[in-house]
């Protein structure tokens, strides 16, 4: 489904026009939650904000308007739990995709907090938001001469004994390296010999880490983020990472975010027995009603294994200094923390060379 346009006035008097989303994410393109936050709670109460799109370079607006749901993305959230009552007062959902690794013995990620801090930051998010509106992501899992699949799993297993009671799901990918000749050459730079994943050692990784889950205990599902391989044999699907099937759970008295997701609801029936009675295809999203798809909605921006419901990401690449060694969306680190420090959080764009 198109996103609608409309005319804003911006904050200078003058009219130009805007998508009007009805579904935020927030971000993929850079950590908006952690550097952001500031900035994307003052254009919220805006109204709008100018965003670039990095493959043209023409600026363009977003107006809030319409905004019904936002999808977080983020290493480190924690800025953003002084802002999640703004949400309520607006009326607006949400949820949080919370990357979660354990790369700090191998300084991948240089920018993020300690692996502490950052858990118990996911426990202070759930304990506001509830347990299925944190979203437990591993993402990249990255082998190189130093994490065999056995060390990668030890660090799951870790993280996951502390997550066990606060996540519903855990997401994962497996690093793409020759896809993307910056992170490549960003991983030689730093004397990372990495190894890229085939299908025998996906598969391998999938099969241990299914009995790792079952050995202790979890409780949560396991979905990976726009692969190809079917590892469905493991217990492992393909996940929605804007997904409205949560998003349905989360807002399903939402009438005008259910009809935007072309879902409709209706009435669990239970037979003699008590026991729920769902069409093919349906969910239940309270203990009265069930939702279920009446058409699709999905993302085709997105990559190709990508099964995402439609949203409009307002990031900019090259503004992430989380400085993480196989990050995608930034040309440099250097760069990236360099637009981060120009950033003006009165502006209307993360960048201030957009306005």
């Amino acid at each position: 489904m198109g996103q609608k346009r409309v005319k804003i006035c911006k904050e200078d008097g003058t009219e130009v026009d805007a998508v009007a989303p009805v579904i935020l994410s927030v971000s993929r393109a850079t950590d908006i939650p952690a550097f952001y936050s500031e900035w994307f709670f003052k254009r919220l109460d805006s109204g709008y904000c100018c965003w670039r799109n990095p493959f043209n370079g023409i600026d363009s607006y977003v107006s809030f308007q319409n905004v019904r749901f936002i999808v977080f993305w983020s290493k480190n959230p924690a800025p953003l739990l002084p802002y999640l009552e703004l949400l309520n007062e607006k009326g607006i959902n949400g949820y949080v995709q919370y990357t979660l690794n354990d790369y700090e013995s191998e300084g991948l990620e240089p920018g993020v907090p300690p692996l502490a801090q950052r858990i118990e930051t996911f426990k202070m998010l759930v304990e506001k938001l509830g347990k299925g509106r944190v979203v437990w992501r591993f993402d990249p899992m990255l082998l190189t001469d130093q994490i065999d699949i056995g060390v990668l799993l030890e660090k799951v297993s870790n993280i996951g004994d502390e997550l066990k009671d606060y996540t519903e799901k855990l997401v994962f990918s497996f690093a793409d390296i020759s896809s993307y000749r910056k992170v490549k050459s960003n991983l030689e730079k730093n004397g990372i010999n990495y190894i890229e994943w085939n299908e025998a050692l996906m598969t391998e990784f999938a099969g241990k880490l299914s009995a790792m889950k079952q050995d202790r205990g979890w409780n949560l599902k396991l979905a990976t983020c726009g692969e190809r391989i079917d590892l469905a044999q493991y217990g492992i699907g393909h996940n929605r990472c804007v997904d409205d099937e949560l998003i349905s759970r989360i807002a399903w008295s939402d009438e005008a975010l259910m009809e935007y997701l072309g879902i409709r609801l209706g009435s669990i029936e239970r037979n003699i027995f008590g026991e729920d009675i769902l069409p093919k295809g349906a969910w239940k999203v309270s203990e009265s009603l069930y939702a279920i798809r009446i058409h699709g909605n999905s993302d085709s921006g997105q990559r190709q294994y990508c099964g995402c419901v439609s949203s409009k990401d307002i990031g900019a690449y090259n503004s992430c200094p989380h400085g993480c060694v196989y990050c995608y969306a930034n040309s440099t680190p250097d760069s990236a923390s360099k637009s981060f420090h120009l950033h003006n959080p009165l502006s209307e764009s993360i960048s201030n060379s957009q306005n």
